[in-house]
């Protein structure tokens, strides 16, 4: 499973590569109760024909497969719980991931973090462009994401870790 996410995220990566329109920079930081904590870096969002190419630039986080969403409201206060859920606008209020054309616009697909607690693997969001999530939260959660409600509600990616508000 991961090979497939590794190989598709790569062929979408260069498809997308040449076809780049506005871009953002997006600082990321470990939540806490204030909601900004330590900053592990950024993300870049890049507008694609293709859809929105996320590049992160992440470190110090715990590695392996983490939950990763565009949230309702951009705040990271109260441990990321201030941003709400995720980016629903069509009130589907379902997870069905990135790939599906129904369920939670701000699913994302899941981001991928080395065993030295590093994030720099791009990926594709291809179902929004940038000006749909100008002035959300981008979220990671502890754990993984298996793009489904099933068995865990939301994919399973459980407590938020970090948060960065997009702004255009």
């Amino acid at each position: 499973m991961r090979k497939i996410v590794i190989w598709m995220t790569a062929l979408l990566t260069l498809l997308s590569y040449k076809l780049v329109f506005a871009s953002v920079v997006v600082p990321m930081y470990l939540v806490d109760v204030n909601g900004q904590g330590k900053s592990i870096g950024s993300i870049k969002l890049d507008d694609s024909f293709c859809g929105v190419l996320l590049t992160p630039n992440l470190h110090d986080l715990p590695s392996g497969m983490h939950g990763f969403h565009i949230h309702e409201k951009p705040d990271c206060k109260d441990k990321g719980m201030a941003a709400g859920g995720h980016l629903d606008p069509a009130s589907s209020k379902t997870h069905n991931g990135p790939y599906q054309n129904t369920g939670h616009l701000g699913d994302l697909p899941v981001l991928i973090v080395d065993n030295n607690g590093n994030a720099t693997l791009p990926t594709l969001a291809p179902r929004f462009k940038l000006a749909d999530i100008n002035g959300h939260a981008l979220m990671i959660h502890a754990g993984g994401d298996n793009y489904s409600d099933k068995p865990e509600k939301l994919g399973g990616g459980g407590e938020r870790i970090a948060c960065g508000i997009i702004k255009e």
